[in-house]
């Protein structure tokens, strides 16, 4: 059953019922990125797993198993934090279910680990949540291999996204001027415009990994804005 890893930082990223009495567990682990694994038992009425293995805490977790999918072994709350709701709750949900779709299994990313931890600390807050999702889904990018290079960009032009080109200079389409794109290459989303053309541009990247399935996050988030008006 080993290679055993015993005690690595984790998230729960989504869990859904497995068999009778368990669960499959989508975790990013500190040691292995992206990993599945089953919880054995944790859907019983007094299982301790059952109320440890809740997104956005902070896990040391433990596994074993050679296959792509774990058995979990070991789960402990290092922290506790505040749940979350309303609008952080729905980014936070996008923010793993980007995570899910995009990550392949058993690499480590112990970089966008940290961008992760930061994410969720400011879901939290609630003081730049916007600015802290551009953030971690450049990261994300970065991550897959997707590089902008969006701090060389001429200041004076404006630019277009064609798929395996990259950033051009514009012609026709959704034009990002390039002021924008350094103040993103920077994290500054002070300026209101800079948010926009931050959150077209990472939703149009992010569109072109992601294909025609739709995102379950993002179909709740509308759900919930149209519920309002």
């Amino acid at each position: 059953m080993s290679p055993r890893v015993d005690a690595s930082a984790g998230y729960v990223l989504h869990s859904r019922p497995y068999r009778e009495t368990s669960l499959l567990v989508d975790l990013l682990t500190l040691e292995q990125g992206l990993i599945s694994a089953v919880a054995k038992g944790a859907r019983r009425p007094r299982a301790r797993l059952r109320s440890s293995l809740q997104p956005f805490q902070s896990l040391q977790l433990g596994w074993q198993g050679r296959h792509e999918l774990k058995n979990l072994s070991q789960v402990e709350t290092v922290e506790i934090s505040p749940p979350l709701a309303g609008r952080s709750l729905l980014c936070g949900l996008y923010v793993n279910e980007l995570l899910q779709r995009l990550l392949q299994p058993g690499e480590p990313c112990p970089r966008l680990f940290l961008y992760y931890r930061y994410v969720l600390n400011e879901l939290q807050s609630g003081e730049d949540i916007e600015g802290a999702l551009r953030t971690f889904e450049r990261q994300l990018l970065e991550e897959l291999g997707f590089s902008l290079d969006l701090s060389v960009k001429d200041s004076a032009l404006s630019y277009t996204y064609q798929s395996q080109q990259g950033l051009v200079p514009s012609r026709s389409g959704t034009a990002y001027p390039g002021s924008h794109l350094r103040a993103i290459a920077e994290d500054d989303y002070s300026d209101p415009g800079v948010r926009r053309s931050a959150k077209l541009l990472m939703r149009e990247v992010l569109g072109e990994l992601l294909g025609d399935r739709p995102l379950n996050s993002r179909l709740l988030f509308s759900k919930a804005v149209a519920s309002k008006n």
